[in-house]
């Protein structure tokens, strides 16, 4: 060997072998070392199956016997907090943090301790260990929150969620209809306007409200006058330790949360959700993760969005079955970067409008020539090893390009997961490239507990929603009105497993319309086969409408077209029975507007712009050129539009929660505009 190598490098000058042998080195060092592939667990071109009836299941589920639990042991949500107790050897399991410090833990079994003691509180004042016992929960994201649910998984009593975002109005429904004796809420802000209602009599049936924050004595003699006691958390756990009663865990078919949905339209409705529920959808994910990234007790997610919802509550869910952490956000969205960093969350679950300002801000940054060049050159490289099963973030590109964005989500992130609103292809491919982590997308509504559809491991391809989880089947059902037909592998999307929810508290009408008699619930969303089995959200059924000529308009499907101009942050069409044609409200994206007025001579401050004849003139004729790229017809596109400096949020109450236009709040707030748009138009 020796005399082969004298032979062979002998000649050579010691630089030169000096190289050679480095040069080798490395190339050794890269193939034992390089990243492994996530190779499909199922044929991508085949990712759901038919069944008898019409409908489809995931190919990954060998039977028509539909999931119900991925342990044995695990039947409840009660059972889910157990398991991660026992599996993380009663590790960190919730975790807060105060401006510039780092994060706090608290263990499994001080959490588990907590919530007993706060339930046995409940018990000792009246309330009885069984699922006809509601109590509401009124809080930001926080420990204390999921302290207070378990508390009422301990003892079989259920969940529900308030949130200030609804309005006055809508608690005051919520408290009524759910017939809600005690709140248990966060802020003393809160809980004077629960009392408030009380004393004008809205709400007679409230009578304790539980603080987590401090309070002053005058809240508590309000209370006192109107027959509303109001206790500290501190006391009430106290109180519930020295009267303390061994925990009576819930059955699988019993209520566990009643969530109301804060919808588009009307009062919110009361989606009854059962422990079985939970736990089948949650299974469904863990079987979706078991052969990409499964959760351990190593991990972590940090919690911002709301858990007055099920996304939220479902992936957290997961992560308790496996002993994982949860680090909440400070409170403030704006600090979200920062507790990002200082948390490093290994699973991140999110939403297309969140991304949608990371690739804005990344693409905006990148000004000059060279800079955009080199960006789409990583992108491209980057995704081309995505596409090839290899997902990692120590490459070159990593290094010098995408580093930063990483950094931003805390480094760490193994696993993201975007819900509750489409996401479009460039975003997705982008943050595939970018992140060095899987990145899912999944599909469903709060009827369906959570999730009804997952993408693939493997999968890199974007535009639609995956395959049916293995807790649920899924069909498409004919929408002659809007001329989808099932044989076309198009309609509405409809629903049947063990996530399916048991129906609308105290509204049998509204359960009527929403679960069939077969059990099949409909979503309101128009969905797609494609040929790989996958499914594609292509329209949406419950908000059409007509227009004077009798054509049907689905806004939501010409504002997602929309979307695709750089110019738009947010849009909302309009239309009317009485008109014959659309109008629009923009709101522009603050980064891109004030380039694209200099490129048009104009300059001023942002609410100037969009003031501006020549502006609002330049974004209209940029969306309908979007539009009819896309597909739309004449009669679908916008004729003129009102440009509005502000974006929509929750706190203005026009969007829902999961960031859905609230499109009866928006026509109201937005009527002076919209008649006035409608005075201009030719019709």
């Amino acid at each position: 060997m020796l005399f082969i190598f004298n032979f062979l490098f002998s000649p050579l000058p010691t630089p030169a072998l000096v190289c050679l042998l480095t040069f080798g080195t490395a190339i050794f060092l890269w193939l034992i070392n390089r990243p492994q592939p996530v190779l499909p667990p199922i044929n991508l071109d085949q990712q759901s199956v038919g069944i008898e009836g019409g409908a489809r299941k995931g190919a990954s589920q060998k039977d028509d016997n539909l999931m119900r639990c991925y342990y044995s042991d695990v039947k409840t949500v009660y059972d889910i907090f157990q398991r991660g107790l026992a599996v993380s050897d009663n590790g960190p399991c919730l975790g807060y943090r105060k401006p510039n410090q780092p994060y706090k833990w608290m263990s499994y079994k001080q959490v588990s301790d907590r919530a007993e003691y706060l339930g046995s509180c409940l018990l000792h004042k009246g309330y009885k260990p069984s699922p006809d016992q509601f109590v509401g929960i009124f809080a930001q994201n926080r420990p204390e929150w999921v302290i207070s649910e378990l508390a009422c998984y301990t003892y079989s009593m259920v969940a529900v969620p308030l949130y200030d975002t609804l309005g006055t109005e809508a608690i005051i429904h919520i408290v009524n209809k759910a017939d809600i004796p005690t709140v248990i809420c966060d802020v003393p802000q809160k809980a004077s306007m629960l009392i408030d209602n009380v004393e004008k009599g809205y709400t007679p049936g409230l009578k304790m409200v539980i603080l987590m924050d401090p309070f002053d004595d005058e809240l508590k003699q309000r209370g006192d006058k109107c027959g509303v006691e109001i206790l500290s958390l501190f006391e009430a756990e106290n109180l519930g330790k020295e009267n303390f009663k061994k925990p009576v865990p819930p059955n699988p078919e019993d209520l566990s949360i009643i969530c109301f949905t804060s919808g588009t339209t009307g009062d919110p409705k009361g989606a009854m959700i059962t422990h079985e529920n939970i736990v089948a959808n949650t299974s469904a994910f863990l079987r979706c993760l078991e052969n990409s990234y499964f959760p351990s007790p190593e991990d972590v997610t940090i919690s911002y969005l709301p858990l007055a919802h099920m996304f939220e509550r479902v992936v957290e869910a997961v992560l308790f079955s496996c002993g994982g952490r949860v680090g909440f956000f400070q409170g403030d969205i704006r600090l979200l970067p920062d507790d990002m960093k200082a948390l490093k969350p290994t699973v991140f679950p999110t939403v297309p409008r969140l991304l949608n300002r990371v690739y804005d801000k990344v693409h905006n940054e990148a000004k000059t020539p060279l800079k955009k060049f080199l960006l789409n050159l990583a992108i491209m490289s980057k995704f081309n090893e995505v596409k090839n099963g290899i997902i990692r973030r120590d490459s070159l590109w990593d290094k010098f390009i995408f580093s930063k964005i990483q950094d931003s989500l805390g480094g760490q992130v193994r696993l993201m997961i975007t819900g509750a609103a489409p996401i479009s292809t460039p975003v997705l491919t982008f943050l595939r490239a970018a992140m060095g982590c899987l990145v899912f997308e999944a599909y469903g509504q709060t009827e369906c507990t959570a999730g009804c559809t997952f993408t693939s491991p493997g999968d890199w391809t974007s535009g639609h929603v995956g395959a049916p989880v293995s807790c649920n089947f899924v069909k498409l059902e004919d929408v002659p009105e809007m001329n989808y037909f099932s044989v076309n592998n198009e309609g509405e999307i409809c629903i049947k497993g063990t996530n399916v929810f048991k129906g609308y508290l105290k509204d049998p009408d509204k359960t009527q319309e929403a679960l069939d008699k077969d059990g099949w619930l409909h979503t309101g969303d128009i969905g797609r086969w494609l040929p790989n089995g996958t499914l594609k959200i292509i329209d949406r059924k419950k908000n059409i409408f007509k227009l004077a000529q009798g054509e049907y308009i689905a806004p939501e499907k010409i504002e997602n077209i929309y979307q695709r101009s750089r110019l738009v942050s947010q849009i909302f069409v309009h239309g009317e029975s009485l008109r014959s044609s659309l109008v629009g409200v923009v709101v522009p994206d603050p980064d891109v507007l004030p380039s694209f007025a200099a490129k048009h001579g104009i300059k001023g401050t942002f609410k100037e712009l969009c003031e501006n004849q020549t502006v609002r003139e330049a974004i209209l004729e940029d969306i309908q050129k979007i539009g009819k790229e896309g597909g739309l017809k004449s009669f679908e596109q916008v004729k003129t539009i009102f440009v509005h400096p502000e974006p929509f949020s929750i706190e203005n109450g026009l969007l829902t929660p999961t960031l859905k236009s609230k499109r009866v709040e928006l026509a109201k707030f937005f009527k002076a505009q919209i008649d006035s748009l409608y005075e201009t138009i030719q019709e």
